[in-house]
């Protein structure tokens, strides 16, 4: 069972907290399951939740439109992987 980064713990309280997953513990969420049906169970309106979260917080735009979202949204891996690539430095 892989154990979360520190960055991907950090963006597991941010997914916990932005979506009030009242039932879900961030250590709980494996970094390579899935975010959206059969993992979290996420819906598109947590997608834009969570994207405008991200923005607030990492200052990462992530677009509705983008044909990346699929991968971006895969699992907490590949989110925490993609908003570290394109996070604004302070």
């Amino acid at each position: 069972m892989p154990s979360q980064t520190a960055f991907e713990q950090e963006v597991a309280r941010l997914i916990v907290d932005s979506l009030n997953l009242e039932d879900v513990a961030p250590e709980e969420i494996e970094p390579e399951d899935a975010l959206f049906r059969e993992g979290l169970g996420l819906d598109s309106i947590d997608a834009l939740e969570l994207a405008l979260a991200i923005s607030r917080a990492y200052g990462v735009q992530i677009r509705s439109d983008d044909e990346n979202n699929r991968e971006i949204f895969a699992s907490l891996r590949a989110l925490s992987a993609h908003i570290e690539a394109n996070r604004a430095t302070s």
